[in-house]
């Protein structure tokens, strides 16, 4: 595989976390090659007594759902949120978080159909503890999961009036694709899937309500339910080439080579469906460490909002400034858009959402919201600067904040101009951190540092 070196671990890192700050970098490096780091860092596993899930948001999540208390819940929705972004930036250089929204764009369930978020909670934690693990178990606790129930209506499910939405649903969008199965398949699948109900937090099965009679399904016959559905749709090359293929294109391109996929799916199948052993192959690859790919994906909201924090080292950002920001950029946590969740790249910059990216980015920099409102837990831009080891050399200190700030190589006219903006009419030779307006001088520097479109990329 490609040399392991500052500009390869930059790329596994801002592919793998939510941005990465010089810290990160330097820890990655700390290993003798990307191989290591992946295995011991990127995917190290939780700890098998389960002590490594986070402390809950709140003791609400063990609550039963209480209907008609709107306010108590959409709080209750914003502790969660917060809860999550803390939990993307506190993570280090672990990309188990980073897996954790894979599976919530995967696996779509929306808290405008879910008015409680315990159920939300339930599912977050459901795919933390299988980001890396058994794809086919987790998604047989997805199929019985309380907010998938909801969401796509498996509570409604009953032998006598089946409901096909998940069914389908976890064919074409969850496993195998479309074209990989036929109507009828929907309608069998969905009779194996009758019987299960909610009580409380938890879903139960309902024997009476279940379709207890023979199925066929993907030309295998039997008296199924939910988990034979789901081994059946193990046995398909397809799935592994489905998932493998959605990996693909969220952590290397969003042009998929095919030929690569089918690689990576045949590692998935001889891993008996194992995440881990399937991203080790990836990560590790010379296809993922291909230059030509580098700065060659556009940040997600999420991406952009924790990486400008970590690069700027803010060490108590304004989560619900961040939550906000969020929803304007169009990746409002645990609200996808719809069933297919947010299909990213290029649909994530419009004539509104680019702007406003770049109004976030400012307000981190000048302390102050595009309303005027103060913003806590800002930038010193002197602090900041003087972090680094190159403060007092210009011409090195705009190398630095750059290779730092931007995966996508600047022109030299662009280097030029960032420098002009940090000098601000003086001359290279007379900078200095101690001289008047050193501080507004780095602040406009970083303002337009992460104005460029190439901060957009990673």
């Amino acid at each position: 595989m490609s040399a392991w070196n500052v500009d390869s671990a930059r790329h596994l890192l801002a592919r793998c976390l939510f941005g990465y700050s010089r810290a990160d970098l330097t820890r990655a490096l700390s290993y003798p090659s990307a191989q290591a780091f992946v295995q011991q860092e990127l995917l190290a596993d939780l700890p098998p007594d389960g002590s490594g899930q986070p402390d809950p948001p709140g003791p609400w999540v063990t609550e039963a759902p209480v209907t008609g208390d709107n306010a108590v819940n959409n709080t209750r929705y914003r502790e969660l949120t917060n809860w999550w972004l803390s939990r993307m930036l506190t993570e280090v250089t672990s990309m188990r978080e980073k897996m954790v929204l894979f599976w919530h764009n995967h696996f779509t369930s929306q808290r405008d159909k879910i008015s409680y978020p315990q159920y939300m909670y339930q599912q977050n934690a459901l795919f933390r503890r299988y980001a890396f693990g058994d794809f086919g178990q987790m998604t047989k606790e997805v199929t019985i999961d309380p907010a998938m129930l909801i969401y796509l209506d498996g509570r409604q499910n009953n032998k006598n009036a089946p409901n096909e939405n998940y069914a389908r649903e976890l064919m074409e969008l969850f496993t195998l694709g479309l074209g990989n199965y036929t109507e009828t398949d929907v309608k069998q699948a969905a009779l194996a899937l009758t019987g299960w109900r909610l009580e409380g937090l938890k879903a139960v099965f309902n024997k009476k309500a279940f379709a207890s009679t023979n199925k066929t399904f993907l030309g295998k016959t039997g008296n199924f339910g939910y988990t034979d559905i789901i081994d059946i749709i193990l046995t398909k090359d397809a799935t592994a080439e489905f998932i493998s293929r959605k990996l693909y294109r969220e952590f290397v391109h969003y042009q998929p080579n095919e030929p690569f996929v089918r690689q990576m799916a045949a590692v998935l199948r001889e891993a008996n469906y194992q995440i881990k052993p399937l991203l080790q192959f990836l990560l590790t690859s010379d296809e993922f460490f291909r230059t030509d790919y580098r700065g060659g994906k556009i940040k997600s909201p999420t991406e952009l909002l924790i990486g400008a924090v970590k690069q700027l080292a803010l060490a108590k950002p304004d989560w619900a400034y961040l939550a906000d920001t969020g929803r304007l950029l169009q990746q409002q946590l645990f609200n996808p858009p719809n069933v297919a969740g947010w299909s990213g790249q290029r649909e994530w910059i419009s004539s509104n959402t680019y702007p406003a990216r770049g109004g976030f980015t400012d307000s981190l920099v000048n302390g102050r919201k595009s309303n005027g409102q103060m913003l806590a837990g800002s930038l010193n831009a002197l602090d900041y600067a003087r972090s680094y080891a190159s403060s007092e050399n210009a011409i090195q200190f705009v190398n630095d904040v750059t290779g730092l700030l931007l995966r996508f190589p600047l022109s030299d006219t662009k280097r030029k101009f960032l420098l002009e903006t940090l000098l601000d009419g003086t001359i290279a030779a007379n900078w200095s951190t101690n001289t008047p307006m050193a501080d507004i001088r780095i602040q406009k520097f970083l303002k337009a540092v992460m104005r460029q479109p190439e901060y957009q990329l990673t």
